[in-house]
């Protein structure tokens, strides 16, 4: 697995919804999606998509007086990378450690049911 930096939840915010959108993503798309979570100033949306660049989550392609972005990251990739660290942190990468937290934390039986199920099946 590469190594993949945690982002800040505001770039975040901004990866998922490229990720949920077509490639490339314009800006404006993005400034429109965030209006509907919380508006941001289109200098700071510019900001984030800049910082997301150099950090490799994203590439930019210029087309007329249009950024366009894709992701380099795939979301599949990044939560996979986010719970290897959260495990890794919180249980010392203990998934058995893991599992006892969420049954003291009240998860209901259909959950622990489908995990079993995803299990068994090979899915996780």
């Amino acid at each position: 697995m590469k190594d993949i930096k945690r982002l800040p939840e505001s770039e975040l915010e901004i990866m998922q919804i490229i990720w949920k959108e077509q490639a490339p993503v314009s800006r404006a798309v993005i400034e429109h999606a965030l209006n509907d979570i919380h508006p941001l100033a289109p200098t700071t949306i510019l900001t984030l998509l800049t910082r997301l660049c150099e950090k490799g989550f994203l590439s930019l392609r210029k087309e007329g007086r249009s950024n366009l972005y894709e992701p380099l990251i795939t979301e599949k990739e990044y939560l996979a990378s986010e719970s290897r660290s959260f495990l890794n942190r919180l249980f010392n990468g203990s998934v058995a450690g893991f599992a006892a937290a969420l049954c003291d934390s009240g998860v209901k039986k259909e959950e622990v049911e489908e995990l079993k199920r995803l299990l068994e099946k090979g899915e996780l």
